[in-house]
């Protein structure tokens, strides 16, 4: 497989979450490493976080494991345990249907980046362990409901 040239990346930043959930992504984008390598059985991302920007609302999976690797900066992982300083080379692995939430958060004023590979599952369950929120994924797309199934509003904070 020849060399990635990572310049050649368009950063992708946005959000698929509900507002008023998506504005909360401000300042994180993501190189998508593994689509430009052809990859398909798995994710492969290095998602950049500017200062005070964060990954993710605090999230766990039913069926896809995730690993993360600090490669410049230093970030905070949260997770059920607490607030966790991450710095360059440190790793940390999230086991599909573990239901610790988790994201990152950049509380330095240097950009951090990290390496995230993910298990890429046709369906998949996604709970937010901080909202009444959960997001089911198929080849539809990603649909938000509350954690009971009924719609959601996009009324919590």
């Amino acid at each position: 497989m020849p060399k990635i040239d990572l310049s050649r990346i368009a950063p992708r930043g946005g959000s698929n979450y509900p507002p008023p959930h998506d504005a909360e992504m401000d300042g994180r984008t993501s190189l998508r490493v593994g689509d430009a390598g052809g990859l398909t059985q798995f994710g492969a991302n290095i998602v950049i976080l500017a200062p005070g920007a964060k990954s993710s609302l605090r999230h766990w999976h039913e069926k896809q494991d995730e690993f993360v690797m600090v490669v410049s900066g230093t970030c905070t992982l949260i997770d059920d345990h607490g607030a966790h300083e991450m710095r360059v080379g440190d790793c940390a692995t999230f086991p599909a249907g573990d239901e610790n939430g988790h994201h990152f958060v950049n509380r330095t004023d240097e950009e951090a980046r990290f390496l995230v590979i993910g298990t890429r599952t046709p369906t998949e369950t996604g709970w937010y362990s901080d909202l009444d929120l959960k997001v089911t994924m198929d080849a539809d797309g990603f649909a938000f409901t509350r954690k009971d199934g009924t719609p959601y509003e996009g009324d919590d904070k």
